[in-house]
């Protein structure tokens, strides 16, 4: 018995000289018999490492210390710890590891891919996470604008760091020496906080390397602003669909003080990667290998030259200012499949567009290639990046980058899995879904939420000259979304448009263009209204089948004419059967005809037309010769009185009264143009 006691007695003291541990202060130097708070697939190995995630696909790991810190104002901190990031693929990792302040061990809804299993696409950049990390990131993600697919960085509630800098530390001479993070070798950081002076540095190295004089990232920032006074302090990682392995080997902590070092002789040893190495004899057949290797060495340089040039790519002053958002063709090549025709998902005035996986995050997008044969294709690329890719809205499709390489200019887009609306609203064969009256009314209202921000919420104003059911896109939730900017014009707001050769698409061109050439928004208004007639009646523009029923195939001649004789409510499309409301089909149905008036200064603006889908402003009733106006009675703008009228239209406040003015008017002028 008192054998037996005195052994046990000496196991406690080895393992209290491997782990010392105190409400705020610890230090692990390995993990056998640690008290951690771990959920997803973290675990303590056999051989005493903390494996925060395993090669699973797709998983997260949490590991924290379950007693919270104290924390005030003042409060500082310092921590080091040793870390590997092994991968089955040598060239690409998981997402990589985040060194944590949170006020929860339980991440619960957290993303186990980009968001490193810390954040979710809904609560990414919220203030009352109240979470704060310092990640080591080993993937590429424009969306969080990040720098490099190997960097370290400084995030507060949001995985868009604050500050961030590649990989790598600082030698005493001032040499900076980059680090690969999924090399699987073991590294060292050090974490350290001044409560004091808020400042907070991050310091990297290799583990045999003494700690570097110059920290890799310094940041003045005051963590209390953030932090709440109860904590817990931990990791976290996400692997994503990437086989790889996030390890700590030691940890060590220490609240107001600095943080023990760690013994690197007591640290657990890595698995071994690979197959053990076997001895080999290269005394025979020498000359023969020599020559093998020398052909194979020729056969790879040509194959390296042969690539390099399908994959070049061009690079001009213009587009140094959009260079963060740059995608090397190889990528894309590879995420398209070698742009194969089963990945093909449509063909426009402006190029084919593809589906595609990015091969570093498995992000889906949509990339088109676009023509650039002459000038005008390079001026539309131009123009596409330099409006849509600043542009930020969720009606409008997101541009995450482009690439440029010898005759092939290609964008880069969110991927909208259900198409565009017009294959939804058009096509008519069995099995493919018919939109609800619901459905449809929550497009048209988000395609006029992104066309007034187009015209009046960005620091430019953007003129579409383009809007038409094939360039709404709809994505998961059937959410209509304005894309293809290929045609679209900045200007100052304030400043007049310049004429230009007419462009878009036949049905939805103002009448005025013909005269002016200027794309205006009052054309983009008028190109909203026929889009609004397409979505209630289900027809096209220009639809064939209306020749036997009125004077042309023009649907916007044929609705007008349709209220007129009072049988408007007969265009709606039969396919929604009686499933809508009619006040609500009635007023969008007027909408459209005023918005496809053929006097641009008699359409409403963009803002307004928000206030009508929202019933802020009840739309007037139009009379009879407002609608004799609306029909394209264009040589009244000659006639005495006309410009008078209009100027009163446009500078009153009160939409009905403007248009109860319209209406009395248009009787006077009417009669002076007969």
């Amino acid at each position: 018995m008192p054998t037996i006691a005195l052994n046990t007695a000496l196991l406690c003291l080895l393992l209290l000289k491997t782990i010392a541990f105190s409400s705020d202060s610890f230090i692990f130097n390995g993990f056998h018999g640690a008290n951690l708070s771990l959920n997803g697939v973290a675990e303590i190995t056999s051989g005493g490492l903390l494996r925060l995630t395993n090669t699973t696909k797709r998983r997260k790991g949490h590991a924290f210390i379950p007693t919270p810190l104290r924390l005030n104002k003042s409060s500082s901190f310092s921590t080091t710890f040793i870390f590997a990031i092994v991968s089955e693929d040598i060239d690409v990792g998981g997402h990589g590891i985040a060194f944590v302040l949170s006020p929860t061990t339980a991440l619960r809804g957290s993303s186990d891919a980009q968001y490193l299993g810390l954040l979710n696409s809904t609560n990414n950049g919220d203030p009352s996470n109240h979470v704060g990390a310092v990640e080591l990131d080993t993937m590429f993600n424009p969306s969080f604008a990040d720098i490099d697919d190997n960097h370290v960085g400084i995030d507060v509630n949001s995985l868009k760091s604050v500050e961030s800098n590649t990989a790598g530390y600082h030698l005493n001479n001032g040499t900076f020496r980059n680090l690969t993070l999924i090399s699987g070798d073991p590294m060292k950081l050090w974490v350290e906080y001044d409560g004091i002076n808020m400042n907070l540095n991050v310091t990297l190295s290799p583990i045999t390397a003494t700690k570097p004089e110059v920290p890799l990232l310094s940041k003045s920032i005051n963590l209390s602003e953030f932090v709440v006074e109860s904590m817990y302090v931990g990791f976290s990682s996400s692997t994503g669909s990437m086989q790889t392995s996030h390890y700590i080997l030691g940890w060590s902590f220490k609240l107001n003080g600095k943080a023990e070092d760690l013994d690197l002789s007591k640290l657990p040893s890595l698995p071994r990667r690979g197959p053990k190495e076997k001895p080999k004899v290269l005394t025979i057949g020498l000359p023969v290998i020599l020559s093998t290797v020398t052909l194979m060495a020729i056969a790879v340089a040509g194959t390296v030259l042969w690539r390099r040039k399908k994959f070049a790519e061009l690079l001009e002053d213009w587009e140094h200012e959009y260079g963060p958002h740059r995608f090397s063709y190889k990528d894309l090549y590879r995420a398209t499949k070698g742009f194969r025709e089963r990945e093909l998902l449509g063909t426009g005035g402006f190029g084919r567009v593809y589906r595609g996986v990015l091969p570093k995050d498995k992000r889906e997008v949509a990339v088109k290639r676009v023509s650039h044969e002459s000038r005008q294709g390079m001026r539309e690329f131009v123009a596409e990046i330099a409006s849509i890719g600043r542009l930020r809205h969720r009606n409008i499709v997101q541009l995450i980058g482009y690439c440029r390489r010898k005759g092939e200019l290609l964008l880069v887009y969110d991927y909208m899995p259900n198409g565009s609306l017009d294959r939804l609203l058009f096509d008519h064969r069995n099995g493919l879904t018919t939109l609800s009256w619901s459905e449809r009314f929550r497009v048209i209202r988000g395609i006029a939420s992104g066309l007034l921000y187009l015209h009046e919420g960005w620091e430019q104003r953007v003129i579409h000259r383009d809007v038409k059911s094939s360039n709404v896109l709809l994505d998961g939730n059937m959410n209509g979304r304005l894309g293809d900017f290929g045609l679209a014009r900045l200007y100052d707001h304030g400043t007049d448009p310049q004429t230009t050769h007419v462009v878009g698409t036949l049905g939805y061109l103002a009448p005025e263009l013909s005269k002016t050439g200027k794309g205006t928004a009052a054309t983009d208004v008028y190109a909203f209204g026929a889009f609004l007639l397409e979505v209630v009646c289900g027809r096209r523009t220009i639809d064939p089948e209306l020749m036997s029923m009125s004077d042309g195939p023009n649907l916007v001649d044929w609705v007008l004419d349709h209220w007129r004789r009072g049988t408007v409510m007969e265009t709606v499309d039969k396919r929604l059967g009686s499933e809508y409301a009619t006040e609500e089909v009635e007023m969008v149905l007027k909408l459209g005809i005023i918005c496809a008036h053929a006097v641009a200064r008699a359409r409403p603006s963009m803002r307004q037309v928000m206030q009508f889908l929202d019933r802020d402003v009840e739309i007037p009733q139009l009379s009879q010769d407002y609608m004799n106006v609306a029909a394209g009675v264009s040589h009244l703008e000659n006639l005495p009185g006309f410009n008078e009228f209009f100027m009163s239209y446009t500078s009153s406040t009160s939409s009905e009264k403007a248009f109860s003015q319209y209406a009395t008017a248009g009787e006077s002028l009417l009669s002076i143009g007969r």
